[in-house]
């Protein structure tokens, strides 16, 4: 039996490890037919996939999507990445941009917002600190929870659409960005909450989404 594919299922999607000696065309072949013959098993869920076994580089990595994508009816939404120096790598880069960020806007607040205080800035801010439920922050520019966000935000107060929230865990009770309001879910998974996000405004609607490196670069100071 030909074990260099093998998929295992997660509570995040699935997990497919790969014969790290086997050479990427044949493994390649490989993997088309273990989800060709998958493919009444594993339906038309849309589920995030990681991979283990070797070392993938991005064009390695897209075509494997590519094969899954022929070979099955998968609609694979995000890959996880397992590599540990890749991930240290984009955490410095968050802390790097975030420390950019805070130098441009020169607006700290130190300390957790409790319920009933509010927070106003004619300028972009960085709270050090927990937005708790029944606090607000109000901001003209970006506001950057380097905590839990689980009150209200009102970034671009004044009308800014470009301005957006991040938090380090997000789960807010209310976010607005210019004249559009939207809310978090209402019971918001561990996995999610405890993830860094960022709220952005797009074609009149608020986006929640996990910061990528895609999204941290098209961050505008």
């Amino acid at each position: 039996m030909n074990n260099s594919v093998i998929i295992k299922g997660n509570k995040h999607g699935i997990v497919v490890v790969l014969d790290k000696e086997l050479e990427f065309s044949k493994l390649l072949e490989d993997i088309k037919v273990k989800f060709e013959d998958s493919r009444k098993f594993l339906g038309n869920a849309k589920m995030a996939i990681s991979f283990e076994g070797r070392k993938l580089t991005d064009t390695e990595e897209r075509e494997i999507l590519d094969a899954i994508a022929i070979s099955s009816d998968l609609h694979v939404i995000c890959v996880i990445d397992n590599d540990e120096e890749r991930d240290k790598v984009f955490a410095k880069a968050l802390e790097d941009k975030l420390l950019e960020l805070s130098n441009a806007t020169g607006q700290f607040y130190k300390g957790n917002l409790r319920s009933g205080q509010v927070l106003e800035t004619e300028t972009s801010v960085i709270i050090i600190g927990d937005v708790n439920p029944g606090a607000s922050v109000v901001s003209k520019g970006n506001i950057i929870v380097l905590g839990s966000l689980k009150g209200t935000a009102f970034a671009g107060a004044t009308g800014n659409e470009n301005a957006f929230v991040l938090s380090l865990d997000m789960n807010p009770g209310q976010i607005r960005i210019a004249d559009i309001i939207a809310r978090a879910p209402d019971h918001p998974s561990k996995e999610e909450a405890k993830e860094t996000k960022i709220a952005f405004l797009e074609e009149g609607n608020i986006y929640i989404e996990p910061l990528n490196k895609k999204v941290l670069n098209d961050i505008r100071l």
